[in-house]
């Protein structure tokens, strides 16, 4: 009884001697968090208690926000190792210990991205990388070095034979083959572990029905970039055409990066639907955006031209929540030649959805009427650039 007594008043100390550093909020979200680890709540607090000072705040981050299967079963062991190895990177790593703690805390400090196992794999993974990167001069170098050699690292191959879609990084390696998805796992790993923020991003489905996809971002310089397990440049990909044509109305279409800080939004696992722990943030618009942009820096051919559209409620185009987020299909006779969708209320006046298209040529354009039909308005291209305004309804 003595003893129990004792550590427990060790741990109202170091909670207490803590106040300076957690906000009256700060601290109801720990309270919070251990009313829920069950018989395991001695093990988290054994965590807080044991923790060195300066990795007190990144201790409580990570439980306040951990799932509620983690609370109940994570080791004080296991999260101090992972704290300690994540501030050894931060140490080593000018591009690391510039970091800001809030992007250090949710992008590089957590043990894991997904429902995967939680695999211990910081130390392994900080020693498997830091000879690719030890001779790097910033984050950008960091993460091609990265990229262009984790599958010799790992020996890991897309294969969609794996057992499962969520695997761990260990999982993976077992098997020497993971899907889009337990390889964005391997990668998200694989650089946290050598101080560079980064999650996972991904759509549960295309707009185009062919199928979800995931893939990685990294915060390099004030800003978010995708790159994958099998690397083109930095924001380009195969996919980016699929991801510009997202649908920022419809959930199913989006693009969603994944948090390890609680959000109001939940990532959405294909393999299993019913997991909602997972927090999300939606980064729909800026792929929207990126794609647009590659379309208007894409050299046009003598025969092409720029046409944006835009789709309005009616024909009082004055007014600035009139214009509708709508999917806009241009076909040339029986050809569907591409799609997209229309900007909304709340997009800046001067965006429009652009699309190439032959000059002197006569397209079919369709999109939504607003109330479950369809409209069609015959255009014909000239020779420059033009604007196209679309209206669900006449005045």
């Amino acid at each position: 009884m003595r003893k129990m007594y004792t550590v427990l008043v060790m741990i109202l100390v170091v909670l207490s001697s803590c106040q300076p550093e957690f906000t009256k909020e700060e601290q109801a979200q720990l309270e919070q968090a251990l009313s829920k680890a069950g018989g395991n709540k001695v093990e988290l607090e054994k965590a807080l208690e044991q923790a060195p000072e300066a990795h007190r705040k990144a201790v409580w981050f990570l439980i306040a926000n951990m799932p509620e299967r983690d609370l109940t079963s994570l080791t004080a062991d296991f999260i101090l190792e992972n704290t300690k190895v994540a501030y050894q990177a931060r140490e080593q790593f000018a591009w690391c210990k510039s970091l800001p703690d809030s992007l250090f805390f949710n992008d590089v400090l957590p043990y894991v991205s997904l429902n995967e196992r939680r695999d211990n794999w910081r130390q392994d993974f900080l020693d498997r990388f830091t000879p690719l990167v030890a001779d790097c001069a910033n984050g950008f170098d960091v993460v091609d070095s990265v990229t262009q050699n984790i599958n010799e690292v790992v020996k890991v191959e897309y294969n969609t034979k794996r057992r499962k879609a969520d695997q761990s990084p260990y999982e993976s390696m077992e098997q020497g083959m993971a899907s889009c998805t337990g390889l964005s796992v391997l990668l998200t790993d694989a650089l946290r572990a050598v101080g560079i923020p980064a999650r996972i991003a991904g759509t549960p489905l295309w707009t185009n029905m062919r199928g979800n996809h995931s893939w990685v971002e990294v915060y390099l310089d004030g800003e978010w970039y995708f790159t994958e397990y099998y690397p083109d440049e930095l924001n380009k990909s195969w996919f980016l055409a699929d991801a510009g044509k997202a649908d920022p109305e419809n959930p199913i279409h989006g693009i969603y990066a994944t948090s390890f800080k609680k959000t109001d939004l939940s990532y959405p696992c294909v393999w299993d639907e019913s997991i909602e722990y997972i927090p999300a943030v939606n980064v729909t618009d800026r792929y929207i955006r990126l794609y647009q942009e590659q379309v208007m820096n894409t050299a046009l051919e003598a025969d092409e031209l720029m046409v944006d559209f835009v789709v309005y409620k009616n024909e009082d185009t004055a007014k600035g929540d009139n214009r509708v987020s709508d999917r806009v299909e241009v076909w040339q006779g029986d050809k569907n030649i591409d799609f997209g969708y229309s900007p909304s209320t709340i997009d800046d006046l001067n965006k429009f959805l652009k699309f190439k298209l032959k000059k002197n040529s006569d397209y079919t354009i369709r999109y939504a009427d607003g109330k479950g039909g369809q409209l069609e308005e015959k255009i014909k291209t000239g020779e420059k650039a033009e604007l196209v305004k679309l209206y669900q309804e006449s005045l």
